[in-house]
């Protein structure tokens, strides 16, 4: 893991993309919140630098701690870079860092292919046997189950089967205990968020090539 301040190249794609108006915070459910005209500048802002930054950028900044690599899943989400799908899914099992994991969800979800399912359900099924580990099953499963009314796969019903994996993570996480179901909260979460990004990446037009600098 790289800190910017070791590494003169990422701290400089830091102060572009992850630190002005404190953006990596405002990345998540809390954008929800964002009321028009900020959201309306947010969204902008967001659409122009996932058409300025480049994939060697976006591989640059996902080196880094949770900033860095939450900023870089939301132009990845934008610009449809789905060559990045598989690095996403391997930095979301490895949950190396916070913070993280609902950026990860809603860029596999937003991509919403089988192989995103696959990538998703491999989280679940290793981290839903850990009730000590309070990460982020409930928005992964929100993921899967989004990609899952979009594609008819059903691949979230085996883990929420009666005496599955999901009702027994529910049953043991002590955070969890007392807890409803939060499976529809997440849903709707993921699918606010994932709509959010449809409209960025609607007003941006066609995907941007693999290997350089995209236009708008």
């Amino acid at each position: 893991m790289c800190n910017p301040h070791d590494d003169a190249e990422l701290l400089t794609l830091v102060r572009r993309y992850v630190t002005p108006e404190r953006r990596y915070l405002k990345l998540g459910g809390g954008l929800l919140r964002v009321q028009s005209p900020e959201c309306d500048r947010f969204m902008q802002d967001l659409r122009e630098d996932a058409g300025l930054i480049t994939a060697d950028e976006i591989a640059k900044l996902l080196e880094g701690g949770w900033r860095e690599r939450r900023t870089a899943a939301w132009p990845i989400a934008v610009s449809r870079w789905t060559e990045f799908r598989e690095r996403l899914g391997e930095l979301l099992l490895a949950s190396e860092v916070c913070c993280t994991g609902l950026a990860y969800s809603v860029a596999l979800a937003s991509f919403g292919t089988a192989r995103d399912a696959d990538l998703l359900a491999a989280y679940l099924d290793r981290y839903l046997r850990r009730p000590d580990l309070g990460y982020d099953q409930t928005v992964v499963m929100g993921a899967l189950q989004f990609i899952d009314l979009n594609l008819g796969g059903g691949q979230a019903d085996r883990f929420r089967q009666p005496g599955g994996l999901w009702q027994q993570w529910l049953q043991d996480a002590p955070h969890m205990q007392g807890d409803s179901d939060p499976t529809p909260s997440s849903l709707s979460l993921i699918r606010r968020l994932c709509a959010f990004i449809d409209e960025c990446a609607e007003a941006r037009g066609p995907a941007p090539s693999p290997g350089g600098l995209s236009g708008p």
